[in-house]
């Protein structure tokens, strides 16, 4: 069972300096924390000189605390003329602190009060799992991952050109500390990869060199002796080529996505739809709700949709011509099991309330400003979108080559890279990497042995704003209700596995209406089915979802 985050308690010791109960140790040497960020992080792995030239960097810290490596480090990676293009920071925390106890942190570090400021006005909330903050134009991308370290590294894919082991001393918390760790480090390793270390332990001497770093002692910082830096002694992964091309097959919601991240990380990038515009089948729907999921095992999918979610509030904010609103989320349990299955995922996962919480039935329908059914899970910052608005801006950011009004047929391979074919095994783009974002047709363009993709009919119902409660929230409850954008409520949506029609139908639409009155009772009374309009979309599900 997944437990709770945990905040940092925010206290002190008699000369000032930050100190955590839990582990009975200071954050930082009380001869000043920007200082021994400079000495230890900076000096011990020869920065910035290390990441000039680069066209990118990656460090990887394992305790962030206060932040103040971080805020050396990007301070640093500013007043370099030679810096690195793009300056990749990773760091994990099991107790972070709660942006107000950050905020009186930092008081006392007038040195980075304008960076201070933005990596507070951006702290994610204080849920587990990665939180990807990005600065400068995304030119510095900060990952928290607020997850115990030994179950954190496991999890990460990436090739660190440096690392900052600042863990409590390893005599208060040896877990950080331990060889099982230090080879997870190792794994993680570009080559010629470099660590410093505050601590100089025999302990951690003997760890780092189990998992093949070459270790040796540098004067410490202030009145501390020695501190501990090296480097991999030999191996690690391989660089990232330094042309990366790819294509996208689809211009959906999911295509899009990945067009604008890879256009991002200085990817070149094909698109190609078979539609003469983008969004034009199952994203080209009128409305659609965004909100993540939770589960009593914070499952996989649980842990992603709360990364995703909490990702896409953040970067949806810097894209041009979004139509979206955060107006609250309410997912309604069907059964008293469910009901209690709820309670119970949110008792033992511990969420702020913020992110999501419990409501009542009365608490609900003060909420979501009309009668409901029943309470549930009420997600504060979820809400609607206008899926198509999305797929314009995302493209527009990418400034993606595209191929409109051309299907793809085939995919070939061709030594290295990829060859997709069109009508008449005529070449439409070539290279190294495929992306098939075409949904129920993907087995169709590129094959793969045992895998079954269903392809499932989903109608959904456009309500006139006339017709429906005065409901502001979107509802869920084996069905949804969207509440009306420009005029238009959206209720839904039908599950019809291997239905090929594509034409909106009378009895899609009763069955959408029996949905909406689960919802909200008696809102599908006096309503017609066969005078309400619609859209068919299609979707890809496997077994394994």
């Amino acid at each position: 069972m997944p437990t709770a985050l945990i905040p940092a308690t925010l206290a002190f010791t008699a000369d000032g300096t930050p100190y955590s109960p839990a582990f009975d140790d200071i954050y930082h040497s009380s001869e000043g924390g920007a200082a021994q960020a400079r000495h230890v992080f900076l000096g011990g792995n020869e920065l910035p000189a290390r990441w000039r030239g680069r066209e990118r960097f990656t460090i990887l810290e394992t305790g962030f605390g206060l932040g103040l490596n971080f805020l050396a480090t990007w301070t640093a990676w500013k007043d370099d003329p030679g810096r690195c293009a793009k300056l990749h920071y990773v760091s994990i925390e099991k107790h972070p602190f709660s942006v107000a106890d950050l905020a009186q942190l930092h008081a006392g570090q007038a040195e980075f009060n304008a960076l201070s400021g933005d990596l507070r006005v951006a702290w994610p909330m204080l849920v587990p799992g990665m939180h990807r903050l990005e600065f400068e134009a995304g030119r510095v991308v900060l990952t928290l991952f607020f997850a115990d370290v030994a179950a954190a590294l496991p999890q990460l894919r990436l090739a660190a050109d440096a690392f900052f082991l600042d863990g409590f001393a390893p005599a208060k918390n040896p877990d950080m500390w331990s060889v099982a760790v230090m080879k997870s480090l190792a794994r993680l390793c570009a080559a010629g990869a470099t660590f410093s270390t505050y601590t100089a332990a025999s302990s951690v001497r003997d760890a780092l060199d189990a998992a093949g770093f070459a270790v040796q002692k540098r004067a410490g910082f202030a009145k501390k002796r020695d501190m501990l830096c090296g480097r991999l002694a030999h191996g690690g992964a391989t660089p990232v080529p330094s042309v990366r091309r790819a294509i996208v097959i689809g211009a959906g919601l999911a295509g899009s996505a990945v067009c604008e991240r890879l256009a991002a990380r200085g990817w070149e990038v094909a698109l190609i739809e078979r539609h003469r515009e983008p969004a034009a089948e199952a994203s080209g729907n009128h409305a659609g709700a965004f909100h993540p999921l939770v589960t009593r095992d914070d499952s996989h999918i649980a842990r992603l949709s709360r990364a995703s979610f909490l990702y896409a509030l953040r970067h949806w904010e810097t894209l041009t011509g979004v139509a979206w609103a955060r107006c609250g989320v309410l997912q309604m349990p069907r059964t008293d099991e469910e009901d209690a299955s709820q309670q119970a995922a949110l008792t033992s996962l511990g969420f702020p309330p913020g992110y999501a919480q419990y409501v009542s039935g009365a608490e609900a329908s003060r909420m979501a400003g009309t009668q409901l059914a029943a309470g549930g899970i009420w997600f504060p910052d979820g809400g609607w979108v206008r899926p198509a608005s999305l797929v314009r801006a995302l493209l527009a950011k990418a400034h993606v080559s595209e191929y409109f009004g051309v299907e793809a047929s085939a995919l070939e391979q061709a030594g290295s890279g990829w060859i997709v074919r069109g009508a008449g095994g005529k070449a439409i783009a070539e290279a190294a990497v495929i992306v098939v974002a075409n949904a129920r047709d993907a087995t169709r363009v590129a094959p793969v042995a045992n895998l079954t993709l269903r392809s499932v009919r989903g109608q959904v119902t456009y309500l006139p704003a006339a017709k429906v409660p005065d409901a502001r929230s979107v509802l869920l409850r084996g069905g949804l209700f969207i509440p009306p954008v420009d005029g238009i409520a959206v209720a839904g949506a039908s599950f019809d596995i291997d239905d090929e029609d594509a034409l909106a139908r009378t009895d899609s639409h009763a069955g959408n209406l029996d949905r909406l009155a689960r919802i909200l009772p008696g809102a599908d009374l006096g309503i017609d089915p066969a005078e309400l309009d619609g859209r068919v979309g299609f979707r890809a599900v496997a077994p394994d979802r």
